[in-house]
């Protein structure tokens, strides 16, 4: 109900800003043929008082009709200068409107996924605490608890750490702090921890070793996990994730690789979008809050390198992440 009242305040809107502008151009059209039906009358009533037998009279009619003429070139130029600022204006204020209702769109998705994103780690880890305080388990059973505990709660942890850092580095607020690291440790230490993590999953990993970059630690981390999850999250469980990470005439790659449906060609550049989700929001399942793509492009800007995303033959998409080595 609330979605058919959105529509329905959309279409209205934008009916009556294309009948403003349906409007001002109209008016604009009458002003110039009202002004230059002006001009031709005052040159007919002068150029009637001529005496056609003033020996001046051909000099005097031509005075008059370059007058008429330089007036209708005046009136054309500035109806088309007002008519071109007004199409200028109209094509901003249109895109301007349509940007920020989708952005709107976008927060309001958003809003929506980060609420169940942030709910179920919690409700979880609450159900097992309150089940360990209420019930006496046997030492297997409690361990049990408490590690499925540890993992909603690093769940949380880095969720709330995406939402924070995308807002830090928006605003330009955030300093990265950059020192050379074991980039193959960093890797590999990521890719354990998901495959701990999921271990019904198949995570193939093809690591180089002795690769060491100058970045920063969290949020080179932060790039690898949010591309593994991508990769997890959108590729059936039976299929396998590939993890390769090299180094090439000072160049590091690293390439996550899925099974998954792929992503439309339209939709290759938007996914790196704040809070943009391919597919369609009714009908989406996996979870998500269109921020994990948006962080990878950003860490990825400023460690001065490049993302992009290609097909996978004959299924899914590759991830490529191309930065400096030292």
């Amino acid at each position: 109900m609330i979605a058919f009242f959105k529509k329905r305040k959309l279409a209205l809107i934008t009916v009556v800003y294309w009948f403003l502008l349906i409007y001002i151009v109209s008016a604009l059209v009458w002003w110039f043929i009202a002004l230059e039906s002006q001009n031709t009358k005052m040159f007919t009533y002068k150029s009637e008082e001529l005496g056609k037998g003033d020996p001046d009279y051909n000099y005097r009619l031509y005075v008059l009709t370059t007058e008429r003429d330089r007036k209708t070139a005046q009136y054309i130029g500035e109806g088309s200068t007002f008519f071109l600022l007004i199409l200028l204006g109209a094509v901003f204020v249109y895109r301007a409107t349509r940007k920020q209702i989708r952005l709107s769109q976008q927060q309001q998705n958003f809003m929506m996924a980060v609420t169940h994103e942030l709910k179920t780690p919690i409700a979880v880890t609450q159900l097992n605490l309150e089940t360990l305080q209420k019930r006496k388990l046997d030492e297997s059973q409690q361990n049990k608890l408490i590690t499925v505990a540890l993992q909603e709660t690093n769940r949380l942890n880095a969720l709330t750490n995406n939402i924070l850092i995308a807002a830090q580095l928006e605003s330009g607020s955030y300093t990265l702090n950059k020192q050379p690291i074991d980039f193959t440790a960093l890797v590999r230490g990521c890719a354990n921890d998901f495959s701990s993590r999921f271990t019904n999953r198949l995570i193939d990993t093809k690591i180089e070793e002795n690769i060491y970059a100058e970045g920063e630690v969290m949020l080179l981390q932060m790039l690898v996990n949010n591309l593994l999850e991508n990769a997890l999250k959108y590729s059936p469980k039976e299929k396998i994730i590939q993890l390769v990470f090299k180094k090439k005439n000072d160049k590091i790659y690293l390439l996550v690789i899925d099974e998954g449906e792929g992503i439309p060609a339209v939709e290759k550049k938007k996914i790196f979008e704040k809070f943009y989700r391919s597919g369609n929001e009714a009908t989406r399942t996996a979870k998500g809050t269109g921020l994990g793509l948006y962080l990878c492009k950003k860490i990825v800007q400023d460690h001065k390198g490049r993302i992009e995303v290609k097909d996978n033959h004959p299924n899914g998409c590759i991830f490529t992440v191309t930065l400096n080595g030292i």
